[in-house]
């Protein structure tokens, strides 16, 4: 499998952030880690050895980076209007330096699907919803879509508007949603085992369903945790019978 790794001094986070690229050829998968793990979180856990097969394949290119949750919503140490500032920043970050490599290290044209498990998949969604314009879809695993669970209570304008429960019911710009809506790979996952909150998914489908947005709510069994198991078994099967 081709891999590297790459990185710059990130002028949106005013830090060195580094992204692990794997494969040649293939729809871009973009991974969020789970809570403040790093970049290289979804190869320790071989959920990339899970999903190899599709990446040597040319089925997809896969691109995973830093998360900075540990610099926001799960720092205790900082004021919660401080982690609502640099989660912004993370979201400039992606959208004004992420994508841009991805675009580079592909195409132009090249799909691109946000990916993550956990708090990862919040932030995949979230990443997603706000700017379809440039992300074309995501796989969100065992996720909790309500920014509120993780800000302690706080909450202001840059929470909202991170929160996708609560931001999509009132959205109805006509440049978002019709992209949104014209999206073919929105795929909410969850298991229904130890640790899973299969509920939170089933709100967040419903929300979908209200706001006339297509996409497909997969709830998983009882021997599904919320786990690496669960999502070396998710990932690699969707990768193999939706995209």
């Amino acid at each position: 499998m081709k891999r590297e790794i790459h990185g710059w001094h990130s002028p949106s986070l005013n830090k060195h952030m580094e992204i692990a690229m794997y494969g040649h050829y293939g729809t871009a998968i973009l991974l969020l880690p789970t809570a403040a793990a790093d970049y290289l979180e979804y190869e320790r856990f071989h959920l990339i050895d899970a999903i190899s097969k599709h990446i040597n394949d040319g089925k997809v290119k896969v691109f995973s980076i830093n998360s900075i949750n540990s610099e926001s919503w799960l720092n205790n140490r900082m004021h919660p209007r401080h982690k609502a500032m640099r989660h912004q920043q993370f979201n400039d970050y992606v959208y004004n330096e992420v994508v841009p490599f991805i675009r580079n290290m592909t195409s132009p044209d090249t799909k691109i699907i946000t990916c993550g498990a956990s708090f990862g998949a919040l932030h995949s969604a979230n990443l997603f919803f706000r700017r379809p314009d440039l992300i074309n879809g995501v796989i969100a695993m065992s996720g909790n879509y309500n920014l509120s669970t993780y800000t302690d209570g706080y909450h202001d304008e840059d929470v909202y508007f991170n929160s996708p429960m609560e931001y999509l019911p009132g959205l109805n710009d006509d440049f978002i949603l019709p992209r949104i809506k014209a999206s073919k790979n929105i795929h909410i996952l969850t298991g229904s085992g130890d640790w899973e909150t299969p509920d939170a998914s089933r709100r967040f489908s419903a929300l979908l369903n209200a706001k006339e947005i297509p996409h497909e709510l997969d709830v998983w069994g009882p021997d599904m945790p919320h786990d690496w198991t669960t999502w070396r078994a998710m990932l690699p099967y969707y990768l193999e019978t939706r995209l």
